[in-house]
């Protein structure tokens, strides 16, 4: 097509295909703006859904004739997404024993509160890990000392993180894992029972009797008395 210019020229330019017209699939991907995937994260003013899942742990010490059941429910966030994950939401703590109940409700309210606030929460774990009774700890079965009450609640939380992978266990290696059961096996070669007053007649998770040195101290009636030599805290 011819098109006849009847008036001087004062200037050109050489003009360029339309952009929009033009561009390939690749450029209008670069051009859009990115959209951010709407990922949901655990803050305070998340509201409640109808529905949590859960867990339940006993706890039975030898300090208390009640068991202690503690229930920690979880919320899933982004489910069905990439970017799905388990927090604990909520605590609760029940029992038959109603000497603590005010600090057991007010512990469970303040780790809640902590929950529900969102970011790293296992520190409360180590918080809880590290309170000691002044009236002295209690052995575990299979050995474990437990400093206090609330120490053991702690360890339920972090068995619990655990669980839902916002902690992971440290274990030791293969190569040391064959070095302890060398060990553990010299060991027992090495404590053999020698004679019949060697096995242990007291019940597991029995206290140290500070009057005989005998594990042998057990809450009976609501006092902690010795089955060895009959030594009372309450006289």
């Amino acid at each position: 097509m011819t098109i006849r210019i009847e008036q001087k020229i004062a200037g050109y330019e050489v003009a360029k295909p339309d952009e929009k017209t033009q561009a390939t699939p690749e450029k209008k991907a670069a051009a859009e703006p990115k959209q951010k995937a709407d990922v949901i994260r655990m803050h305070e003013k998340l509201e409640r859904p109808d529905r949590l899942v859960g867990s339940t742990y006993k706890v039975k010490t030898p300090v208390s004739d009640h068991a202690m059941y503690i229930t920690i429910n979880d919320i899933l966030l982004n489910e069905g997404t990439e970017f799905e994950a388990r927090r604990p939401f909520e605590i609760f703590i029940n029992s038959k024993n109603l000497d603590h109940y005010q600090w057991v409700v007010g512990l469970t309210r303040v780790i809640s509160a902590v929950f529900r606030k969102g970011g790293d929460v296992a520190f409360l774990v180590d918080e809880l890990k590290a309170v000691f009774d002044p009236r002295g700890g209690y052995w575990k079965p299979g050995g474990k000392f437990m400093p206090s009450l609330i120490a053991e609640i702690g360890e339920v939380i972090e068995r619990h993180l655990v669980e839902i992978g916002i902690l992971h266990e440290v274990e030791p290696d293969e190569r040391q894992k064959r070095y302890l059961a060398a060990k553990r096996a010299e060991y027992e070669e090495a404590s053999k029972q020698q004679d019949a007053f060697a096995e242990n007649q007291f019940p597991e998770g029995a206290q140290l009797c500070m009057k005989c040195n005998t594990a042998a101290v057990v809450m009976m009636d609501g006092c902690l008395t010795c089955l060895n030599c009959g030594d009372s805290k309450c006289g």
